[in-house]
């Protein structure tokens, strides 16, 4: 199979990367992504103005992407800039929508028009749609759903539901959120719902959900290896110039396999994100996703600890951004399902 991104993906890559480079330098990124709501609306919008948004979902449903590859190339780009913006809460919405065939609304949320957020954990439950307590009575909701990306400002949450046994999912537009900043930055939020109201969109989307979620992880691994790649290369830039017993600490060979064998992880991360990515609209679509996820977790994990350690002290400082790449990289390991979950998921399957 032929994995060379196609002339249209690599012109969304640039002009993303561009746009991005511009609009989120370090101390902008930093402070949009920890004050209230945690990213900036206007770039929000203009993201969406450049197509973005429409990447996520296939001709028919109104977008001009769709697939794996295409999550893929927007995503990795979020990465390399630590982009605050609430891409995966949007990400996951839309993808559902489409799914259940709510053109109107995935028109406006890929205009920008409206911004979504997706709501599915629960503090008291695991990650498992059977563990949902949110329940549905009519038109009304009552529950709570926890750490839920986005929803700070949104215009839309979509809520996953106990309905008549089934996991049913509602629109709800005026719900109680308390918003706060994540530890790596960027926005999230408890939302509270007690009888509140909501419109139901399907009585019985297990599978529409758990598409959304996975389409979600294929997202968070194509972050992480761009926030790698950035992080591996600022470790190396930084170990060229650091000198002890008057000679870079990059001429030192033990030093050097280290960063051999951080370069063989995000590979290896790489390439089983291009994997999970050809299977994202497949029969085994899980299975790839959540192998992607529990790879790209452990390296994620050993990318972030290691560009510490051979930064010293200044890896932990907030003033260099490597400090900010590696909490990121350590908060997507266990943003929607960590790497031992998805291990357990696996076995479970087997």
């Amino acid at each position: 199979m032929d994995f060379t991104p196609t002339e249209d993906r690599r012109m969304l890559s640039d002009t993303l990367r561009r746009f991005l480079t511009d609009s989120y330098p370090f101390e902008t990124r930093n402070k949009l992504a920890y004050d209230p709501p945690y990213h900036s609306p206007e770039k929000y919008t203009e993201l969406a103005e450049l197509g973005v948004i429409g990447a996520f979902v296939k001709e028919d449903a109104g977008g001009f992407g769709g697939e794996g590859f295409d999550i893929t190339t927007v995503f990795e780009e979020i990465g390399r800039a630590l982009c605050p913006e609430p891409l995966l809460g949007t990400l996951m919405s839309v993808r559902a929508l489409a799914d259940l065939g709510k053109t109107d609304m995935v028109e406006k949320i890929i205009a920008g028009e409206i911004r979504p957020a997706f709501a599915v954990f629960e503090p008291e439950a695991g990650e498992r749609l059977d563990d949902i307590r949110t329940e549905a009575s009519g038109k009304k909701l009552t529950g709570r759903k926890s750490v839920v990306y986005g929803a700070e400002g949104g215009d839309l949450i979509l809520v996953a539901a106990r309905l008549s046994g089934n996991i049913a999912l509602y629109a709800v537009r005026d719900a109680e959120i308390s918003g706060y900043a994540m530890m790596d930055g960027a926005g999230a939020g408890e939302v509270l719902l007690d009888n509140t109201e909501a419109e139901l969109l399907s009585e019985d989307c297990r599978e529409v959900i758990e598409a959304a979620l996975d389409a979600g992880r294929l997202a968070l691994c194509a972050e992480a290896v761009g926030a790698m790649d950035v992080q591996q290369a600022m470790t190396i830039d930084y170990m060229k110039q650091r000198k002890q017993f008057g000679r870079p600490i990059a001429a030192f060979q033990a030093l050097q396999h280290r960063i051999v064998d951080m370069a063989i992880e995000i590979e290896q991360a790489r390439s089983i994100t291009i994997l999970a990515a050809s299977h994202l609209g497949g029969e085994h679509r899980s299975r790839f996703v959540a192998m992607a996820k529990n790879l790209v977790g452990r390296a994620a994990e050993l990318i972030s600890e290691e560009s510490v350690q051979l930064h010293g002290g200044i890896g932990m400082t907030w003033e260099y951004p490597g400090a900010h790449y590696a909490k990121r990289l350590v908060m997507i390991d266990h943003q929607l399902g960590s790497a031992e979950s998805h291990l357990l998921r696996l076995m479970e399957a087997a």
